[in-house]
């Protein structure tokens, strides 16, 4: 094998194990959104959706542009979350309940961590934005 197609090769095997299961997660989330709004998540015009699934943020990263809003969306069939922004920049969201959702729009570039208020110690429910410059 040459030198330059080993790397993706070795990435391939590093991957973490929880990789799997988030993309697992993640699928099922959006599998859930769409029962609940009868349309895929990507349908979404105004904004770009966070899904929140039992404690996990799908996708986990986000890119988005400056300017854009992003929607969080309670897909789970019992439990609330929130979101808060690491930064302290904005106030925590109330505790969304399923199907609920909440909107900030992202306007300075850089990355933003944010986390499940409730559940970012004992879950680890922790995600990131990165606005573009």
């Amino acid at each position: 094998m040459k030198p330059q197609h080993l790397l993706p090769a070795l990435l391939l095997l590093a991957a973490p194990a929880w990789a799997d299961d988030t993309a697992e997660l993640c699928a099922e989330a959006e599998d859930r959104y769409v029962e609940l709004f009868g349309q895929p998540s990507s349908a979404v015009k105004d904004a770009e959706v966070v899904l929140m699934y039992k404690y996990t943020f799908c996708p986990v990263d986000l890119t988005v542009k400056p300017g854009t809003t992003v929607r969080w969306v309670n897909v789970d069939k019992r439990t609330s979350h929130s979101v808060l922004l690491k930064d302290g920049s904005e106030p925590e969201s109330d505790r969304l309940f399923p199907e609920e959702s909440v909107d900030l729009t992202f306007l300075t570039p850089g990355p933003q961590d944010y986390l499940c208020g409730p559940h970012w110690e004992t879950q680890n429910m922790i995600g990131m934005i990165t606005v573009e410059p």
